[in-house]
């Protein structure tokens, strides 16, 4: 092999043109330390890099490779789209299969406008939201990531209600001036936020199950709460779903909370990753009532060259198809499940402090005594514990997330054989760290 084809000789040399020798921050292993790895290719649970080392992979491109990489009916899809052309600037009949595919699933969309990133989702949401009621106010909470639109990149103050401060250069303090950052699953910190600004707040963003701080999903006492305060106030509820949505379940998240809370549904929701399949894919949508207000309707605009490509819809259309076949989610989850109890039972023998939650095919795990319920919690330990972790489990053919703040998917592609195997490599990770 020569050092040209290294990881370390990659990173070098992507050093020298990239910013930080990544396009995406968290690539760069900053929070574990040690060298990227670049890969080369992947199929189905598995990725190799440039050294030729193989890998059981948990990111799965950070969500969206839920049949795992390379499934003949994806592929076969995006081979024939591509053959038809890649891009046409005009409508095609495939945006809206998908778009009747997505509404098909969630009960509380009657209208989408497909985009092509998470980011440019949610951003085009929040615009939506504060355009259809006429407020400027928008409430989220701290863990919760909704993409880097500048509005967005704001982190909680000390105190109640606190209004943010920009956590990016870049960012002028005027305009997150209207964003107000709580603490997720803090009921008496969201009643005061109503009951100060009530008349002043056109959406509260959230994603129902977050994912980049590790895996902490939102209690049904605060999500009951936060709707029946949003109905109350006139504001919007907006669902982060670009990393939940028909990743967690067919009907997302919202499905979850819908069981639980007689007639739940949010205002306004926004989808990526899993309903591109790998594609540069996203979509935000709401009732009828408030989609009227989106160009060429209305007077709020958003537009995108690339909106809708037809290859990225065949891409993400082949995958919805795939995982609303019956049992589909049944058994995602039960491996998902065997996974996370393997990995607490693991912890239990080792005697590490190790708890994990999941639901579908996401899972999180904490290096602690208790399930974190929000970011200040994620944020109190675990660190030294997680990084050598991470590099025993990355040495051992097991790629997880390299940060402990990030959630980790499981496909219908991993096999018992490659649970098994994980948590023989983690049994031995943690006895040696």
């Amino acid at each position: 092999m020569s050092t040209e084809t290294t990881n370390a000789a990659l990173f070098e040399r992507a050093q020298a043109v990239i910013p930080g020798g990544v396009n995406s921050p968290v690539r760069a292993f900053r929070a574990v330390g040690g060298t990227p790895r670049f890969i080369r290719r992947a199929q189905g649970a598995y990725m190799v890099d440039a050294e030729g080392q193989r890998y059981i992979d948990y990111i799965g491109s950070w969500g969206p490779m839920i049949l795992g990489h390379g499934h003949p009916a994806v592929l076969d899809a995006v081979q024939q789209a591509a053959t038809e052309g890649f891009s046409f600037g005009a409508p095609t009949e495939r945006e809206v299969e998908l778009v009747e595919a997505i509404i098909e699933q969630v009960p509380s969309v009657e209208q989408l406008r497909l985009v092509s990133s998470g980011t440019e989702a949610a951003m085009s949401a929040i615009r939506l939201a504060r355009g259809a009621t006429g407020r400027s106010l928008l409430i989220k909470f701290e863990g919760c990531y909704h993409g880097h639109a500048d509005a967005l990149l704001v982190k909680a103050g000390s105190g109640l209600a606190t209004f943010g401060h920009p956590t990016s250069a870049g960012v002028p303090a005027e305009v997150v001036q209207h964003t107000m950052v709580l603490e997720y699953n803090n009921v008496e910190q969201l009643e005061e936020a109503f009951a100060l600004q009530g008349a002043d707040i056109a959406c509260v963003m959230v994603e129902p199950i977050a994912g980049n701080m590790n895996f902490v999903r939102a209690s049904v006492p605060f999500m009951t709460r936060l709707r029946e305060l949003c109905t109350q106030h006139g504001a919007l509820l907006v669902f982060d779903e670009v990393m939940s949505g028909f990743r967690v379940a067919l009907g997302s998240a919202q499905s979850l909370y819908a069981e639980l809370i007689p007639g739940f549904r949010p205002d306004m929701s926004v989808f990526g990753k899993v309903i591109g399949g790998g594609m540069p894919l996203a979509a935000f949508g709401a009732s009828r009532a408030v989609m009227q207000h989106l160009a060429p309707l209305g007077p709020v605009y958003q537009a995108g060259t690339l909106s809708g490509n037809p290859v990225a819809t065949a891409c993400g259309l082949a995958t919805l198809r795939e995982i609303a076949k019956p049992g589909f989610f049944e058994a995602l989850g039960a491996k998902t499940k065997r996974l996370v109890d393997g990995l607490v039972a693991v912890g239990r023998e080792t005697g590490v402090p190790l708890v994990g939650d999941c639901e579908g095919g996401m899972f999180g795990f904490f290096f602690a005594e208790a399930l974190p319920q929000n970011y200040k919690a994620v944020m109190a330990g675990g660190s030294e514990r997680f990084n050598r972790f991470f590099h025993a489990m990355l040495d051992r053919g097991v790629y997880l997330a390299p940060a402990m703040y990030e959630a980790g998917f499981v496909s219908a592609a991993h096999s018992d054989a490659d649970i098994a195997a994980t948590l023989e490599a983690a049994r031995a990770a943690l006895r040696a760290a």
